[in-house]
Order: C-alpha cells, then structure tokens, then sequence
C-alpha cells in the first residue's frame, strides 16, 4: 500500500492549528525516558488518540503523547512514547508519526530506546549512541509501491548516523565526565527476550546492544530527508551475559535511574544539533 500523504498532511495541519510555531528537531523517547518533555517550555500536548494515525501503545513506560515546545530557544516535537510492531501493529503504523514530524519540517530526528547489552563493558545505567545499526526484523517500512514526494525509491543507509552528530554528543558527554559508549544496535521484532544462544549470535555478527524498536523508525527518517542521532539506555545485559532473568520492570527501573544524566545529555544537545543542520 502507497502511503497516504494526505493523511499526513492533514495531521500535520490539525497540529499546527493549535501550535502554529514550525519545529526544528524531533524526539523520540523510549522506554522510561519520558521526563525529558517536561522540560520543554510553553508545552503544547495532543494525545496520541486525537491524532488520526497515530496509534497508542500498551506497553508501560510509553505515555502516547506528542509534545511541542521549546527548549535553550530551538523550538522541538517530542514524542514521548512509541508504538511497536510487536504490539501487533504494522511497519507504516510504527513509523506513521516519523512521517508527520518530518511533513512539520524537522531537520534532526533523535531516536531513543532501552537496550540490552551484547558486550560485558557496557553496564546497566550507561549510555550508547548508535553509530549503525542492524535490522533483523524481517520487516522494512519502505516495501511496497513508493511516494515520491515522501522520499526516494532506494534510500542509502551508509550515513544513517552521521559522524558530525556523534561527535556532538561525544564533546557534551566529555563536558559532564559522563560515559558515552558508541556501537551497533541490533534490532529485533520481540516481544520475547533474546535466548544466550542468539545473544552470542548477535553479538558474533558485531552488535553491541539488542532492542525492540528505533531501526524502521530511522528508515523512514533518512527516507525523509532527516538527520539522525541514536541514543540507547542499557538497561540490562542480555541473556545469558546477565545472572538473573529479565524484566520489563528492571528495564523501566533503570531507566528512571539513568534520567538526570540522559536529560542533561539532550538539553545541551538538542540546540547544537539543531545549529549544525540549520535551513536558516
């Protein structure tokens, strides 16, 4: 199915009745990390259900809103919560808000997520930005007949996260003594945790953490135009690397850990970023 691009359209104009303001960089915020829309001043927020194609998630930790607002002066959409195709929805549902934050004319899309990780290094609490990524979904959001207007037929993914971001992030981490690894995510359908045996596959393939969500996501944003940034909260160790059995509320636990240092991250980031890809 082609997608729809008036739906988009129309989406993004019921948005921008009650938030005229053109935003410059989105967010995405994954599991537990939805503090971060607090901080955005003069908020306007639309519940998920209010936005026609934008679909609610089940799963604790996502609030399904879209929030727009400000912050050091760079005016931002952020969603602060995600749907997943393991909830049962498709890849063109998954990534439908992806397309209306690119129709508003955001430039930088960051995509954040909880993540276990493949490597011992990288302990629960620590921070990993995404310098590639994997998909082992079996699915990719861009199949089927493509809309020109949205996007190229083949889009190249070989800068899908590119180096001048990264370094961004690398110096503000720095800054703040904070650790800031960088490797590859892997993304995996779910709902299931991953067995050891496909942990030491993962990580024989050169992933450094495994996750649910974030690579269609990212797709369809390079689709779009957009530049990206990945950022993943390890809040686990994968199996068979982790002495205990997983949890959806370890992950959620570590994640209100991790906040603090994650908002101060982005605070001084979202600015720079948005500087560094200006249309202005």
């Amino acid at each position: 199915m082609m997608i729809n691009k008036t739906e988009i359209d129309n989406v993004v104009a019921l948005i921008q009745n009650s938030y005229p303001i053109k935003p410059t960089i989105g967010l995405v915020l994954g599991s537990g990390l939805g503090g971060f829309a607090n901080q955005l001043q003069d908020r306007v927020t639309f519940k998920y259900k209010s936005l026609p194609g934008f679909c609610s998630s089940g799963v604790a930790g996502h609030v399904g809103e879209l929030v727009l607002g400000s912050i050091n002066g760079t005016n931002c959409a952020v969603m602060n919560g995600r749907v997943h195709y393991y909830e049962g929805y498709d890849m063109q549902q998954v990534t439908f808000p992806i397309r209306v934050l690119a129709a508003l004319g955001i430039n930088v899309l960051i995509v954040t997520n909880a993540a276990g990780a493949l490597k011992s290094k990288m302990h629960p609490g620590s921070l990993m930005l995404i310098s590639d990524h994997i998909n082992l979904t079996g699915q990719n959001p861009l199949r089927g007949p493509n809309n020109n207007e949205l996007g190229p037929r083949f889009p190249d993914m070989s800068l899908a996260y590119p180096f001048a971001a990264r370094k961004i992030l690398h110096e503000i981490a720095a800054a703040q003594s904070m650790t800031l690894h960088e490797g590859v995510y892997v993304g995996v359908t779910g709902p299931t945790y991953e067995t050891p045996a496909e942990v030491r596959m993962l990580a024989a393939l050169g992933a450094d953490a495994v996750g649910m969500s974030t690579v269609a996501e990212v797709i369809v944003a390079v689709h779009a135009g957009m530049q990206v940034v990945g950022i993943s909260v390890i809040t686990n160790h994968a199996a068979g690397i982790a002495k205990h059995q997983l949890s959806h509320s370890e992950v959620q636990a570590i994640g209100a850990q991790v906040r603090p240092n994650f908002n101060k991250l982005l605070v001084q980031a979202v600015p720079r970023l948005s500087r560094l890809w200006s249309k202005d």
